[in-house]
């Protein structure tokens, strides 16, 4: 296995074949398999594959992540409208 933090590549040789697999650190003991493939000739197709995919794999996360916190900035900012509301409403009674 490659080094790294949260996501990594592992290469396995299986008979005469190689499998590329990435991997994503889920937790202190735990690994998951977030992409694999098989199938390649030598361990440099294999590494290449795995490096390119780990690359884009984490590109994407990366993106996935900055929809996610803009959604989530966009959630609080109407939850706080609503509070303001409630809040005045409550004072006008």
């Amino acid at each position: 296995m490659a080094k790294g933090k949260k996501y990594d590549f592992q290469l396995v040789a299986e008979g005469e074949t190689w499998s590329a697999k990435i991997l994503r650190q889920a937790s202190a003991r735990k690994t998951v398999i977030s992409k694999q493939q098989d199938g390649f000739a030598t361990e440099d197709e294999a590494k290449v594959w795995a490096e390119a995919e780990l690359e884009q794999f984490m590109s994407q996360q990366v993106e996935r992540n900055k929809r996610k916190a803009e959604k989530r900035e966009e959630r609080a900012e109407i939850e706080a409208r609503q509070a303001e509301a409630r809040a005045r409403f409550e004072d006008e009674e």
